[in-house]
C-alpha cells in the first residue's frame, strides 16, 4: 500500500503561482512514475503532468506546457508541481497519482496509476 499526501493548494489571483507537493509513504525508488491530474466541477478528470521517477522524464498536457513544471525529490519521496501564470481555467481539484507497476504504460491515462491522493483545491480568481 502507498499513501499519497498532497498539499499546497489554495486561492490565487490570475497570473499568480502555486506549488503543489505530494509525498508518498513508500520510498520513491520503488515508484515507476508519479503524476498530477485535475478535475473541475462537471468535467472529466484530465491529465496535467507526470514524471518517470528513475529517468526523470516528464510529460505535460498541452494546456499547461510552459507554465507548469513537475519535479521530484527522491530523498523526500515527494513530487512537486510548480504552477505559474495561473488562469481561472486552471481552477480544479488537483490529484497526485503514483504508478508502482514497473513497466511501460500510457502515463497520460489515469488508469495507469494504482494509487491516488485525496486531492487539493486550487482556485484561481480573475
Amino acid at each position: 500500500q502507498v499513501q499519497l499526501g498532497e498539499s499546497g493548494g489554495g486561492l490565487v489571483q490570475a497570473g499568480g503561482s502555486l506549488r503543489l507537493s505530494c509525498t508518498a509513504s513508500r520510498r520513491a525508488f520503488s515508484m515507476y512514475a508519479m503524476g498530477w491530474f485535475r478535475q473541475a466541477p462537471g468535467k472529466e478528470r484530465e491529465f496535467v503532468a507526470t514524471i518517470r521517477w528513475s529517468a526523470g522524464i516528464t510529460i505535460y498536457a498541452d494546456s499547461v506546457k510552459g507554465r507548469f513544471t513537475i519535479s521530484r525529490d527522491n530523498a523526500k519521496s515527494t513530487v512537486y508541481l510548480q504552477m505559474n501564470s495561473l488562469t481561472p481555467e486552471d481552477t480544479s481539484v488537483y490529484y497526485c497519482a503514483a504508478r508502482t507497476i514497473p513497466y511501460y504504460s500510457d502515463l497520460t491515462d489515469g488508469r495507469s496509476y494504482d494509487y491516488w491522493g485525496q486531492g487539493t483545491q486550487v482556485t484561481v480568481s480573475s
